[in-house]
């Protein structure tokens, strides 16, 4: 999630740290300061201490006089006491230091007085700091698409923990766009980034508050009309957060390149930790973020070298910014509760978990395949209040390709309608900058937005009107393959339209596992096994091993080295008689056996096409002990799993157990003459950027499948009708985002062994 912000957007000298007032060794200043009051502030279920003795003892007491946390003071002199019960009389202790004055805890449901917007001042244009409701500054980056006086503007915010408030930027997309439509842009960095004050922790509650505060402050600024979100990735999932908390001034949301499960969707998909993708994000936030030294944030030492004393200030509490990969490894099952910073537990940074309680228009983009969010996002459509106006679009392809042309012109023409109020129109400036946009991120050039819809309309009224009845979701096929144009570049073939999703109208294409390697329309009547070798490192760990950008190129090179037959085990379908297209998620039941108590297990879909070729199409995965369903959520297409510590049950060595593990959610259309394969193996090989932490074998593991019978192993598919507009001829390969091909190998033939038992 981080590439795409650093795309378009020296040591600290001594000097610098002691403008800062931070406390990094003892001496007359800090003598002093041990013989005065403890400054501590209460904030929203969270105490701070600031400017304190490094390595003091620090406690906090409530009302009763009761200690209900204790700490030592950071080498920068703050501390942070979190998970505070909502309450007055809190008195915050430091040793050498007298004890603080009594302070309040408020709680998240809170509403602070208008005021606190009103009275406020943001820069109009340039760079400047807003206050949320506990007092802290975050750092803001306002940029007008004219002079103020000529406003009011509708604005766009976009807000993270990257730089979007970063002055030095020499360019940056979204603003770009913004100022170019007629948008005010504003870059808000969270608290505990950039040069925002405050701890961070990754999307704990008090920073959806920060952006509740950051929305109603511009809205209340004389140049802002009304105020929506955009962003990609990180700048997109907080806007999810931030519309739950209802600011009333919010009147649109446009996230891009989303999760909806912060731990099935991208830490821990199937129970197994993502060290790849998502362990490099995590770090890189610790390191870009830690003070003194800065990994990426070059703009923050200069504001630093430069004397803003409210940045130096607001560093003092860097040092408890929550150490993310600790948090990572110490749960590596869900919980709902006991997660430090976290009171639902990860329900408080699973977006399906709460975006029943956003009320604004919101429209999202995703891809499948995604290589750093990853596919999973759609799963969570379904919690969409049905009121609430949305627009889904769902392609194959990179994370970036939520700002294909076909996605990017319709998240500027919902902008249109539900910000701007107007009729939408791309901006002769935005037209022109478009091209640059591809240029940069794919490799081609020429590329266009394509043109405006509503032309024909004369009001606002009856073009919204026509608008509303259009279908929520969009599906674009074959991204990359459209005809006449350059193989791989950010266009679909076709498209289709649902009411919603899961599409109403799809079907369960069962397909059942058999002995000799075929994957029929009936079960064997005899039950057998095949078996496999539990290999983890018998394939590359990923696909790709250039730099994470390339693989938004056209011509993005992969490595996807052909099974290894001995370690992993296959089924191929006869050639289709017709087109067979797909949308939506998938399962793969299986009657499984392992010699070991545990092992893990990745499940792809692929697609071997006659002319020798075979092209990925999508992944599951599942380690066997979480294989526990939540009965309530799961269907025959889509398991559930509740991935609790309380549910997980190792294996017993040799017996067969049921095991469905869940295919992410994809859209493809299986050509006629082609055939259906679904492969089982250790995880690994199979994806861009995503890796994983397996379990290592002991000596030997043998894992094995059970074929044919009363509990024949099987692919479930969502089958929905092929979309019009298809080409007949086979989309080149390679073509298709995201989706590499690599010649078919077929496996070698088994022997297949006794039933599973």
């Amino acid at each position: 999630m981080n590439q795409l912000s650093r795309r378009f957007t020296s040591t600290i000298i001594a000097s610098a740290v002691a403008l800062s007032g931070v406390a990094l060794s003892a001496g007359p200043a800090q003598a002093a300061m041990q013989k005065s009051q403890v400054n501590a502030h209460g904030s929203i279920e969270q105490v701070y201490v600031i400017e304190a003795t490094p390595g003091a003892a620090v406690a906090i007491q409530n009302s009763d006089n009761r200690r209900v946390g204790k700490g030592k003071i950071d080498s920068l002199g703050g501390f942070v006491f979190r998970d505070v019960k909502p309450g007055d009389g809190y008195r915050v202790s430091v040793a050498g230091s007298k004890t603080s004055k009594p302070l309040t805890v408020t709680s998240i449901s809170e509403k602070p007085p208008t005021s606190l917007y009103s009275k406020q001042d943001l820069p109009a244009p340039g760079y400047g700091y807003l206050t949320t409701r506990d007092g802290t500054k975050l750092s803001v980056r306002v940029a007008l698409p004219g002079k103020a006086e000529d406003g009011p503007y509708p604005v766009l915010v976009e807000y993270s923990g990257y730089d979007p408030s970063n002055p030095t930027a020499s360019l940056n997309l979204f603003q770009l766009l913004a100022n170019a439509q007629g948008y005010a842009y504003v870059g808000v960095n969270m608290r505990g980034s950039g040069c925002s004050g405050g701890s961070f922790n990754f999307f704990e509650k008090i920073q959806s508050l920060d952006g509740y505060d950051a929305i109603e402050t511009v809205a209340a600024q004389p140049w802002a009309g009304r105020v929506g979100m955009v962003g990609i990735s990180y700048p997109g999932i907080s806007q999810l957060f931030v519309a739950a908390t209802r600011p009333p001034h919010l009147s649109a949301i446009t996230p891009l390149s989303i999760i909806d499960d912060t731990y099935r969707g991208t830490l821990y998909p199937g129970g197994i930790y993502n060290d790849g993708f998502a362990k490099d994000w995590a770090q890189q936030r610790l390191d870009q973020n830690q003070w003194p030294n800065p990994k990426g944030a070059g703009w923050v030492k200069k504001r630093v070298e430069d004397g803003d004393t409210t940045c130096i200030s607001n560093l003092g509490l860097r040092g408890q910014n929550v150490d993310l990969m600790k948090t990572i490894r110490e749960n590596p099952y869900y919980s709902t509760r006991g997660i430090p910073g976290y009171p639902d537990g990860y329900d408080t940074v699973a977006p399906t978990a709460f975006i029943n309680k956003i009320e604004v228009p919101t429209f999202i983009a995703g891809a499948w395949q995604d290589e750093q969010t990853g596919g999973h996002w759609s799963e969570m459509l379904g919690n969409f209040p049905a009121d609430v106006p949305l627009r889904v679009t769902g392609q194959n392809g990179t994370h970036t390709d939520s700002l294909d042309p076909d996605v990017i012109s319709r998240q500027l023409e919902f902008l249109d309608f539900y910000v701007a109020r107007k009729i939408p129109k791309i901006a002769p400036e935005a037209r022109a900058a478009a091209p640059q946009i591809w240029q940069v991120l794919t490799g081609v050039s020429g590329v266009s937005l394509p043109a405006d819809r509503f032309d024909d309309f004369t009001s606002y009224k009856s073009a919204l009107k026509a608008y509303e009845a259009e279908p929520r979701v969009r599906i674009l096929w074959e991204n990359g393959a459209k005809p006449g144009e350059v193989v791989g570049a950010p266009m679909p073939a076709t498209e289709s339209t649902a009411k919603s999703w899961p599409i109403p109208t799809a079907k369960a294409r069962t397909f059942y596992l058999g002995a000799d390697g075929s994957l029929g329309d009936k079960r064997d009547s005899s039950a057998s096994s095949l078996t496999f070798n539990y290999e983890p490192d018998a394939r590359p760990r990923k696909t790709y091993e250039g730099d994470g950008n390339g693989i938004w190129k056209a011509d993005a090179e992969y490595n996807w080295v052909p099974l290894d037959s001995a370690s992993s085990l296959s089924w191929v379908s006869s050639p289709l008689s017709r087109n067979l297209a797909i949308a939506g998620p998938g399962s793969i039941d299986l009657t499984f056996a392992s010699t070991a108590a545990d092992t893990d297990i990745e499940v792809t879909l692929t697609e071997v096409r006659p002319d020798g070729n075979e092209r990925y199409v999508q992944s599951g995965w599942l380690r066997a002990s979480h294989r526990a369903l939540d009965t309530a959520k799961s269907t025959p297409l889509d398991p559930r799993h509740t991935h609790t510590k309380t549910d997980a049950a190792p294996l017993v060595p040799g017996k067969a157990t049921s095991i469905r593990v869940a295919l992410f959610p994809v859209a493809h259309v299986f050509r006629a003459g082609s055939r259906v394969r679904i492969s089982v193996q250790a995880p690994g090989g199979n994806r861009t950027l995503w890796t994983f932490e397996t379990i290592k074998p002991d000596g030997v593991t043998r894992n094995s499948v059970g074929t044919g019978g009363v509990k024949a192993s099987r692919l479930v598919l969502s089958e929905v009708k092929s979309p019009k507009g298809l080409p007949t001829a086979l989309a080149p390969c390679p073509s298709l985002r995201a989706q590499p091909c690599r010649t078919y190998v077929a496996p070698a033939v088994q022997t297949p062994g006794p039933a599973l038992k």
